[in-house]
């Protein structure tokens, strides 16, 4: 460990909760250089929907590689680009109604953030963008501006400007999207008109706040209203993790702009993508670019996640049952625990137990890692436990990471009670 801690910045966060040197990884588990196995509810933070290493994609990217297929290519035109397209096109856009463009940007979620919000003040000639309490977008600037998390924005270290925050669904019982309407319709409220509207409909960093199919209806409606443009935010809450590839389609809207990153490499391969309406592809080209915006290897591998998972509804029934695995956890540890935790977050593989404490969700991930669990915590003072498994997860697998959790449950349960009495 010496090394990391002379020579590594202080930035780092994960590598502080997880304090061993890991060395190598396979589907939901991960493996330390002495041999200590942790099965892994983190998954990249939702960058390893399929998992660690997953074969199919293996293969593919070593056939590809062997061949001395294209690694870098800036935007230039590649065999592996057109596989991916295509198959983005055949499994995910066709079945769904849907059609887009793809713009590859640097290969980072931030990135694509950035990306859309440019593309949304050039289209409209406006420069405001909605945002919301307790929304997470990125740490670089123009996204930081939207993100809410006070601890990240504080590392700006200069204002940050051209966003408008309104209140989530379920934010202190106001009703954001009612006064958003008042507020476009009055002309003396100091809104300036914006160019877009930029949500996730699960707040991931957030604390996994989960705007319901109405909401969001509502939310389409108005901006179409209005003319303002809707961004989902979908690169951790996409690529399957709520259930459906994208996070929206229960609630049958069609953003105008959609980011997709973390999971849509398949491989956890560094890929970012902006999907927006043909008639907003207003770029010149080069406007918005990145030297590492065509990663061939993550082409291969995200074109053989979307044919192998997405090709037919058999992967989305198999999060769907895993799903309800988690919720009947967490609903016993609610009804078990009363005074520990307040409720269920989140859908899909998205979900957490909010803590009556941040200090109880410290103790209680703290604990799951001393048991052989990786699992992190989230929301404005990290209050939630959040199950972030891969997708790919057996149930037997899913069923010992619950079992680690309730078993740290009770382990600081028994502290406070010591502590009480």
């Amino acid at each position: 460990m010496d090394i990391f801690k002379k020579k590594e910045s202080n930035v780092q966060s994960y590598a502080k909760n997880f304090p061993v040197v890991f060395s190598t990884a396979k589907g939901s588990w991960l493996y330390t250089k002495d041999g200590d196995a942790y099965l892994d509810f983190l998954a990249g933070a939702g960058s390893l929907n399929y998992g660690h290493n997953n074969a199919i994609f293996k293969m593919a990217l070593l056939e590809y590689i062997d061949k001395d297929g294209i690694t870098h290519g800036l935007d230039m035109h590649s065999e592996a680009k057109a596989e991916f397209l295509s198959a983005l096109q055949t499994y995910i856009f066709e079945p769904r109604s849907l059609n887009y463009k793809v713009q590859f940007t640097g290969p980072t979620g931030t990135n694509a953030v950035e990306a859309a919000m440019k593309l949304a003040r050039k289209v409209t000639g406006r420069s405001n963008i909605i945002a919301f309490t307790n929304g997470f977008h990125g740490c670089s600037y123009g996204a930081l501006a939207a993100t809410g998390n006070q601890h990240h924005r504080g590392g700006a270290g200069m204002g940050l400007s051209g966003v408008t925050r309104l209140p989530y669904e379920g934010y202190a019982d106001i009703d954001g999207l009612a006064l958003f309407e008042t507020m476009l319709c009055d002309n003396s409220s100091g809104l300036d008109k914006p160019a877009a509207v930029l949500v996730e409909t699960v707040q991931g960093e957030g604390g996994l706040n989960a705007a319901s199919n109405e909401w969001l209806q509502r939310l389409a409606k108005i901006c179409k209203a209005h003319d303002v443009l809707l961004i989902v935010d979908d690169i951790q809450a996409g690529c399957g993790r709520t259930g459906t590839f994208f996070s929206f389609e229960p609630s049958g809207i069609q953003p105008d702009i959609v980011t997709l990153s973390k999971s849509i490499g398949g491989y956890g391969l560094p890929m970012a993508v902006v999907l927006f309406k043909p008639e907003l592809d207003q770029w010149k080209p080069g406007e918005h670019n990145g030297t590492f915006r065509g990663n061939n290897h993550a082409f291969v591998t995200a074109a053989k996640a979307l044919e192998t998972y997405w090709a037919d509804d058999e992967f989305s029934q198999h999060i769907q049952q895993r799903a309800e695995q988690v919720t009947q956890a967490i609903q016993k540890a609610l009804r078990m625990y009363p005074t520990m935790f307040t409720c269920l977050k989140g859908r899909g593989l998205m979900q957490g137990i909010e803590c009556q404490s941040g200090e109880i969700s410290d103790k209680i991930a703290r604990e799951c890692f001393r048991l052989g669990m990786v699992i992190e915590t989230a929301g404005p003072d990290d209050e939630v436990v959040k199950f972030f498994c891969p997708l790919t997860i057996s149930e037997s697998e899913l069923e010992q990471g619950l079992t680690i959790f309730a078993q740290a449950v009770e382990n600081i349960a028994s502290q406070y009670i010591k502590k009480a009495s």
